[in-house]
């Protein structure tokens, strides 16, 4: 599965910090528990390159909403 793929799978997601200094994304679906502990620093890129990613799909959208027009 590449991340263009649809899936059925639904799955939650939690994002908080941990008692010891971490960030945790904590993933829940499909019967599997994913917890992933960052450092604040990795975290905050990780936080840049989903921001990164939503302007460019953002600009998909929008570019695919007026081809349509």
């Amino acid at each position: 599965m590449g991340i263009n793929d649809e899936s059925d799978i639904d799955a939650n997601l939690q994002i908080g910090p941990t008692s010891m200094g971490m960030v945790r994304l904590y993933v829940e679906g499909g019967g599997v528990e994913l917890p992933m502990d960052f450092e604040p620093e990795e975290a905050e890129e990780i936080a840049e390159e989903m921001l990164a990613a939503a302007k460019q799909a953002r600009a998909l959208a929008d570019s695919t909403k007026s081809k349509k027009k």
